[in-house]
């Protein structure tokens, strides 16, 4: 039963329940709530999903990061000598800071085409559960790829720093 009331439903319940009565005893005026926490208690499914859905997407960029840092900090590494005779034959930092990055958005480049073009595929799993965006929504890919590819950043600075601060002697020594 719906009752349209500005008073709070406290207020309301024992009127309420001595009105059901008289009308049918064998009716139970089990609990008076707002049309507000009705309506969240019906999508409370939905917001749990969707909070989850946030948490694991998240978790994946930050794993993206990881692994993305990994394989530029061992690519560094292994490429330390390399580093140390440019320095030596006069590149500048900025041209080596510059050529770690670009390797490693390059990847990333790469792996955003790779994975969006296998999201391009999949989209029909998620279509029941949009409301009011089409699964293959460019402006969801566009963001997608831009959030990617800032993590991609993030996660190439450090190793590109670490590679333009190469003493040239002691990189070539090793």
């Amino acid at each position: 039963m719906e009752v349209c009331t500005a008073l709070p439903p406290q207020t309301l319940t024992k009127a309420l329940r001595s009105e059901v009565r008289k009308l049918d005893s064998n009716l139970i005026l089990d609990e008076a709530i707002t049309m507000r926490e009705q309506v969240d208690r019906t999508n409370a499914f939905q917001r749990t999903a969707l909070a989850l859905l946030a948490l694991f997407g998240g978790l994946a960029l930050l794993l993206a990061a990881i692994g993305l840092y990994g394989v530029m900090s061992y690519t560094v590494s292994q490429r330390m000598r390399e580093f140390g005779l440019r320095m030596a034959l006069g590149a500048d930092t900025a041209d080596l800071l510059r050529g770690v990055i670009r390797h490693g958005l390059t990847l990333t480049a790469a792996g955003i085409l790779l994975g969006m073009a296998v999201a391009m595929v999949l989209t029909k799993l998620a279509a029941d559960f949009l409301y009011h965006v089409s699964p293959r929504d460019p402006l969801t890919f566009g963001a997608a790829g831009v959030v990617m590819a800032m993590a991609a950043l993030a996660a190439c600075l450090v190793p590109a720093w670490r590679a333009s601060q190469t003493d040239p002697v002691r990189a070539l020594r090793t």
